[in-house]
């Protein structure tokens, strides 16, 4: 039977501000039979993690950089690119859904049934109000500890892109660049950039374009 969660205040009445909902009790094995596909639903240390619903701006941003980054690695025959979902098994009982993550190379074989074993290229999550930490310090230190490269958190609200990487000889912390406009380059995807105003457009710049500029650059 699929999991159906509602949360509810003390009135009895469906919350609808943002959250980060936890439930404890729970073991990898039911994880994966139970957690609904219709949502993002991640697991770690017994817990279900559950966010609130994403806005329209947070699928529009999903959507725009899925474009860009699956256009260009298809394109240079570089590898798979991604979206949550589909689930990232940095380590048993621990198993994140991205909104975008990259998949490079010799990589392509740690592909199982029902996850990606290991360590993505590069990872890409949108922040919402209700997961903003969690993102940015949470999954930020495990996505490190276990040998993500490259990790960008995009923040809509304040408008700046946070770019991780790590040193060649990971794991170790994150080195954190902070952008608010200029130009971000990927460090694992060869040739791969975007203009980081791109994202505070409204509406999103036509992605067509920008991914036939990127794949004409040297």
């Amino acid at each position: 039977m699929g999991l159906t969660v509602k949360v509810m205040t003390e009135e009895g009445q469906e919350l609808c501000d943002s959250y980060l909902l936890r439930l404890g009790g729970w073991t990898e094995a039911r994880y994966f039979a139970e957690a609904p596909e219709s949502r993002i639903v991640e697991f770690e240390d017994g817990e279900l993690i559950m966010p609130s619903p994403v806005n329209v701006r947070h699928q529009q941003l999903v959507g725009f950089l899925t474009f860009l980054l699956r256009g260009y690695v298809r394109a240079k025959g570089l590898g798979e690119v991604l979206n949550g979902p589909a689930v990232v098994r940095l380590w048993p009982g621990l198993d994140y859904e991205p909104d975008i993550f990259v998949i490079l190379g010799e990589q392509l074989r740690q592909f199982e049934t029902q996850y990606f074993s290991g360590a993505p290229a590069l990872v890409v999550e949108i922040t919402s109000p209700g997961g903003r930490t969690y993102d940015l310090k949470h999954k930020a230190a495990n996505y490190g500890r276990h040998g993500v490269r490259e990790y960008w958190v995009v923040e809509p609200e304040e408008g700046r892109l946070y770019q991780h990487t790590l040193p060649a000889e990971a794991p170790a912390p994150y080195t954190v660049q902070d952008y608010a406009s200029g130009r971000v380059e990927s460090l694992v995807v060869p040739g791969f950039w975007i203009e980081v105003a791109w994202l505070w457009q409204d509406p999103l710049p036509l992605e067509p374009p920008l991914l036939e500029a990127l794949l004409r650059a040297p």
